[in-house]
């Protein structure tokens, strides 16, 4: 184990560079001022899944796939939503602040996180040279007590979309190929219990964005980049940040059991199916993905009760797989 600090090979004769100074030497006279430093922001994409209680006790939960944001309270983007975030501490690793954001805006930590991209485009931040370093985490909606940071004066979950406009691929004259996809993301609020329709600050704040997903593919190489088309609403460069994590998100989903991340400890295949049509937006046969889940989960012995239908069995994370996670 290290202190975090870099660790020097042992029993080396100190090297001399072509100034003729040692490494120790060679530090003690450098100074960080010669270069510009960036600022470096760790931004928090915080995904859930949650449903409206139906009036019809015997029809399930309609669910959908959130994402919180907080109103900013201060310059810049006075007013406007964003994602939860603030900047790395000098003590502290890019994954233990947004880990710490986390935490301030949810209360709730040990959940799946992971590293999403850097951000680091000219003139994202109008304040200064700010690079983000953008995470994104799954979280069980009945966990939560969302409350907003020292600088935003609101948090809420909005109800996202986000879905294909229009595609193009046209053939580029150096050779490859380039390949657009233009989608919508829609975000609305969705009021918290006890806050009435017409109540501020959500009501009626429904945010719109268009991001365009651009790959260009050759025989030697391929690169790809998200660039905002159109933007109401939203602060910074924060609409490509989602629109970024809802990609990764559902690319991951088809690879096996991310979805898991979202669920309570127990559940019904009714609900995970639930889950994993509102993260793809799109219905999925039921006999088809119940075999796509089955090794990912095992019965127990408990059926839901009270739920005005014909009880069903509830099921949990494979302990095989998972380990003993409680």
């Amino acid at each position: 184990m290290t202190d975090g600090k870099a660790e020097r090979p042992q029993g080396r004769k100190p090297r001399r560079d072509a100034d003729g100074l040692t490494e120790e030497e060679f530090l003690a006279g450098y100074d960080a001022g010669d270069y510009e430093r960036p600022s470096v922001a760790a931004d928090m994409v915080i995904f859930t899944v949650a449903g409206e209680k139906e009036e019809n006790y015997r029809k399930l939960p309609k669910r959908s796939l959130r994402v919180l944001l907080v109103r900013r309270g201060g310059h810049p983007y006075l007013g406007c939503w964003a994602l939860p975030g603030g900047f790395v501490r000098p003590n502290e690793t890019a994954g233990e602040a947004a880990e710490r954001e986390l935490r301030e805006e949810t209360g709730v930590d040990r959940v799946y996180m992971e590293q999403l991209h850097t951000f680091s485009d000219v003139g994202r931040d109008p304040r200064t040279w700010v690079m983000s370093c953008a995470h994104m985490a799954l979280v069980d909606s009945g966990e939560l007590k969302v409350r907003a940071g020292d600088d935003a004066e609101h948090a809420a979950w909005f109800e996202l979309t986000y879905r294909l406009k229009s595609e193009s691929r046209e053939r580029l004259d150096e050779g490859g190929m380039l390949h657009v996809r233009r989608c919508e993301l829609r975000l609305t609020p969705v009021r918290s219990d006890g806050e009435e329709a017409g109540d501020p600050p959500t009501d009626g704040d429904e945010l719109t964005a268009v991001v365009e997903h651009r790959r260009i593919r050759t025989n030697r190489a391929s690169t790809e980049e998200y660039a905002i088309a159109g933007n109401k609403g939203l602060a910074f460069d924060h609409a490509k940040i989602v629109a970024m994590a809802v990609d990764r998100l559902r690319g991951r989903l088809e690879e096996g059991e991310l979805a898991l991340h979202l669920m309570p400890e127990l559940f019904t295949l009714t609900e995970l199916q639930q889950v994993y049509e509102a993260i793809l937006d799109r219905e999925l046969l039921k006999a088809a993905f119940r075999r796509k889940a089955e090794p990912l989960v095992e019965k127990t012995d408990q059926y839901t009760e009270n739920a005005g239908h014909r009880p069903s069995r509830l099921y949990r994370r494979s302990r095989e797989e998972w380990g003993d996670y409680s």
